[in-house]
């Protein structure tokens, strides 16, 4: 097979990236958004039924990340589901998508950078948060490649901090198995919640989708990277989530701020919570430098199509990188960063995630046979499954994610009227 990259034409991206490289950005924004941020407010919505909302989640995911794969390999440009829905569905269904991924995603990038901020200086957190966000933005500003070898870095340190916490908690003679039951407490509703909450962790693989114009060989590449991420996410969080449960149970988990941290002080060994606060801040930078990567594609797509200002379509001719859509992006994401509230970006994200999902699903379906589409039954339930997570959750996300979208829906027929006069 040739892997070989073609130079890039004026106006596009150059491929740099292969399999490893893709899977490592995928790791980056799920390990580092799901672990440290996403546990606790899961288990204040789904107590003992935890376990359950992450099982969902993961099969939501699975659902949304087989249907992405095809769809990615068959349209490997940027800008992920807004060219899939635009190209299978029509130009309205890729315009939302577009706008719940770029609106749902500057929130996770802005929940990611407080994060980062809520660890390194807790009485700083929204000052170190915008610090935060203008490195990492200068980072891709550089060179994807710069990008892709600076999470190699950060994933190899949260995952090295992660095998830590779970051996402390595991081994701790505090730890109970009994804390995995699923108790009477745990209502259909509040699981529901909770898978919700928990997408939000999963939801990194768009990033190696939105890459598809960067990646080699992309129609190998990208259903490759996808499935061989989001696996190792799923064990990762699995394993992560027995033991810290082990240790804390679903009552203290779903008070604490920093569960991880909390986690091993319960197991007896509290001289390692300084080294899981580091890798922490860690985890978040790479979520955030991701999420900033797959934000910035999406932004670019959308401005080609004039969705969004067509000035935001350039790419740098030096770097090969969408550089003025980067730093709108970061100049957005900057102002929730200096603001917002930790948990409730968390909750606002996932719905505009999960509506993006769903549009992905819907454009799978409709893909023929000879295209290599999924088993129908895999985008049926991918779609139905993040229509019911979006709206079991906390019910000012499902408000505001709502007013967004129609928002953004009433933004694209204006802009049809006018274009039409």
């Amino acid at each position: 097979m040739n892997t070989s990259s073609p130079p890039a034409g004026p106006g596009e991206l150059k491929r740099h990236l292969g399999v490893f490289d893709a899977v490592v950005i995928g790791l980056g924004s799920m390990i580092g958004a799901g672990v440290f941020a996403a546990l606790a407010p899961a288990a204040a919505a789904g107590g003992a039924g935890l376990l359950i909302g992450l099982a969902l989640a993961a099969v939501v995911a699975y659902c949304n990340a087989t249907s992405s794969a095809w769809l990615a390999a068959r349209y490997p440009q940027s800008g992920g589901t807004y060219v899939y829905g635009r190209e299978r569905l029509g130009e309205f269904w890729g315009y939302l998508a577009g706008w719940g991924f770029v609106v749902g995603k500057t929130a996770s990038c802005a929940a990611m950078a407080l994060t980062v901020g809520s660890y390194v200086w807790p009485d700083q957190a929204h000052a170190v948060a915008v610090a935060a966000v203008v490195a990492l933005t200068a980072v891709n500003y550089v060179g994807v490649q710069k990008a892709a070898w600076l999470t190699r870095v950060i994933v190899a340190v949260v995952l090295a901090v992660l095998a830590a916490v779970v051996t402390a908690c595991l081994t701790s003679s505090t730890a109970d198995t009994g804390h995995w039951a699923v108790g009477t407490d745990a209502g259909w509703h509040g699981v529901l919640q909770a898978a919700g909450l928990l997408f939000f962790a999963f939801a990194g693989y768009a990033r190696i989708a939105t890459l598809g114009e960067e990646v080699r060989d992309p129609a190998c590449t990208i259903p490759r990277a996808i499935s061989v991420a989001l696996g190792i996410t799923l064990i990762v969080y699995a394993v992560v989530a027995l033991a810290v449960l082990a240790v804390l149970g679903p009552g203290d988990l779903a008070r604490t701020t920093a569960p991880l941290a909390d986690a091993v002080r319960a197991a007896g060994v509290p001289g390692l919570a300084p080294v899981v606060r580091v890798g922490a801040a860690v985890a978040a930078l790479g979520s955030l430098l991701a999420l900033v990567l797959g934000v910035s594609r999406t932004t670019l797509a959308m401005a080609r199509d004039r969705h969004l200002p067509h000035v935001l379509a350039a790419v740098h001719p030096r770097f090969q990188v969408p550089h003025r859509a980067e730093l709108a992006v970061g100049a957005v994401v900057a102002v929730p960063a200096a603001f917002a509230d930790l948990r409730g970006a968390i909750g606002f994200s996932s719905f505009g995630v999960l509506a993006y999902y769903a549009v992905a699903n819907a454009s799978a379906w409709t893909l023929a046979p000879a295209a290599g589409r999924p088993p129908r039954i895999v985008p049926a339930l991918g779609t139905a499954g993040c229509l019911v997570l979006a709206f079991a959750l906390p019910g000012t996300s499902v408000l505001w994610g709502v007013v967004v979208l129609a928002l953004g829906a009433a933004a694209y027929g204006v802009r049809r009227m006018l274009a039409r006069s």
